[in-house]
């Protein structure tokens, strides 16, 4: 039996399996271990309705970006301490789309960071005034570490998409305040000088470029990480008055005159704005007063993309009214950085887990946010390393132990950010639901390119769940969900490869169809011979 699809004045006869066999690739893991990142296919049984199942709808929502881990110097340092093939197996599991999870979205610092070797930034001493940043120049903690390890994972999944923040300027930029002018090279707190906006916006593009020629593309970037912390060991404050203007003046059009289309996204800080004010200017809703302070008829407005938040004071319901279904609907949200320490008991699943994917994921795509990014993807059993006066009390993503480099342990934000990036894919759209709900029980639901549904789902009860789920498609799977675990399944996959062959012309009547790599992204001019997933959910080789 044949099928034709029109493709512009293509047909395309489809041979292969005549039935299709829809299933859903399952990843579970539970509070006490038990299953860890288990894998398993479900397939459809019986029928359902909204009195009894949770059910995807067609009502889409934001675009997603993808999901995914801070790279900082110390945890590039870590991996390179294992076995060359464990730690490439390592990440080839975590981040290629189509030998592991495929976790698409990583964080990386623009100078030092508290998990860096040492304080320093691209540009500690300034140039003459005719190119004060003469001394730019990338650091060994980036060339020797962090480089050659997100080469090895672009390697593995070159849709990786970067994003950069700096926790200070160079020294020589910072003063006492805007007011006096007393220059004060700190390492920790004070402002920007206002005379050196535009410096520093060329500071960024340098950086930009410094990693575009090691075959590196920022993806997008903040103006300051956590710009209301005074301490850490290092940091500069930035209300946001003073982030409007540097951006507006600075930043924006830095990157604009460069040619660059890399995003903005402003604030990167907590959702309670740690309850500050600048003199008696309150902080509260810091982005949505500096959009409306920067306005939009300056050049680079167009790259201010929206805003990013972290989750260590306050929760996403404390920006709903203002930032999420304010005034600026058309900025995008990320979440851009969570931990887990001794402080929240992070290395215990039966705590952590489905709490963090309700409170990093779940929660916040529910409100637009297009992405979550955790912090460290790698810290030894001893925490470290770290530098003196930042987070000593930090674990990673993944423990490495630091007696056997050859082992370590997952802890919670690995596995949601793995399971995640299983089932959600980058241009994925989440999708309202419908339907069944019960006590503990926590989701969000996507349609993928390729058109394959997916559900997250979070169980903070001590009972198992078992939630029936309705695809697009009208397919209804059984998914268990254990006690304080969580679950990540992609919905209405084809076990039929077929193969599509070029033929004639003579048939229109099933509509165009779409093709889309193994990435994900769609292709506009398959090629012979590569294979791809259709909009109607076949894996094919196009001939």
């Amino acid at each position: 039996m044949k099928k034709l699809f029109l493709i512009g004045a293509i047909s395309l006869a489809v041979t292969g399996a005549n039935a299709s066999s829809p299933y859903a690739s399952v990843l579970t893991t539970s509070g006490d271990r038990s299953q860890q990142l288990t894998e398993s296919e479900v397939e459809p049984a019986g029928t359902s309705t909204t009195d009894d199942a949770i059910v995807l709808t067609d009502r889409t929502a934001q675009e997603i970006d993808g999901f995914g881990f801070a790279l900082t110097y110390a945890s590039c340092y870590n991996l390179s301490r294992m076995p060359e093939s464990e730690r490439k197996a390592l990440l080839e599991k975590t981040f290629s789309p189509t030998g592991g999870y495929g976790v698409s979205y990583v964080r990386i610092s623009i100078g030092c960071n508290d998990f860096s070797s040492k304080l320093y930034t691209l540009a500690d001493f300034k140039g003459p005034d005719s190119d004060p940043l003469q001394n730019f120049s990338l650091s060994a903690d980036e060339k020797d570490y962090v480089i050659p390890v997100l080469k090895e994972i672009l390697a593995m999944n070159p849709g990786l998409k970067i994003f950069a923040s700096p926790w200070t300027a160079p020294l020589w930029m910072k003063v006492d305040d805007n007011t006096n002018k007393n220059f004060k090279p700190e390492w920790t707190g004070r402002r920007l000088y206002e005379g050196y906006r535009r410096v520093y916006g060329d500071y960024f593009v340098r950086f930009i470029r410094a990693m575009a020629a090691e075959g590196i593309t920022i993806h997008a970037v903040s103006p300051q990480n956590e710009p209301l912390n005074w301490g850490n060991c290092a940091s500069m404050y930035m209300p946001y008055a003073e982030e409007a203007d540097f951006v507006r003046d600075g930043l924006a059009p830095a990157l604009h005159d460069a040619g660059l289309a890399t995003k903005i996204y402003l604030y990167d800080h907590n959702y309670d704005y740690d309850n500050k004010s600048d003199g008696n200017d309150s902080q509260t809703d810091y982005p949505v007063k500096a959009y409306a302070r920067m306005g939009d008829r300056f050049d680079g407005a167009d790259l201010v993309a929206g805003a990013c938040y972290h989750n260590y004071g306050g929760t996403v319901k404390d920006i709903e009214k203002t930032v999420v279904w304010g005034n600026y609907q058309e900025k995008e949200l990320l979440f851009s950085e969570a931990s887990i320490g001794e402080w929240n008991d992070g290395r215990n699943l039966a705590a952590r887990l489905a709490a963090d994917m309700n409170e990093i994921i779940i929660e916040p795509s529910l409100r637009r946010f297009r992405g979550s990014i955790v912090w460290n993807f790698m810290l030894d059993t001893n925490k470290e390393p770290y530098l003196p006066g930042g987070c000593s009390t930090c674990y990673g993503a993944v423990d490495l132990n630091a007696s056997n480099h050859s082992d370590y342990t997952f802890n919670s934000h690995y596995i949601i950010m793995a399971q995640t990036s299983a089932a959600v894919k980058p241009g994925a759209h989440r999708v309202d639901t419908e339907g069944w709900w019960t006590d503990g029980l926590s989701y969000a639901a996507y349609r993928n390119p390729d058109n394959t549904g997916a559900v997250l789902l979070s169980n903070t009860s001590d009972r198992s769940i078992t939630a029936r789920v309705r695809s697009a498609a009208g397919n209804t799977y059984s998914l268990d969900v254990p006690p304080r675990g969580v679950v990540a399944a992609r919905l209405d996959l084809d076990k039929d490869e077929t193969t599509l062959i070029a033929g004639p012309a003579d048939d229109d009547s099933a509509g165009p169809v779409r093709y889309f790599n193994l990435l994900g992204r769609e292709v506009s001019a398959p090629s012979p011979g590569s294979m791809y997933i259709t909009s109607r959910g076949q894996k094919i080789i196009y001939r």
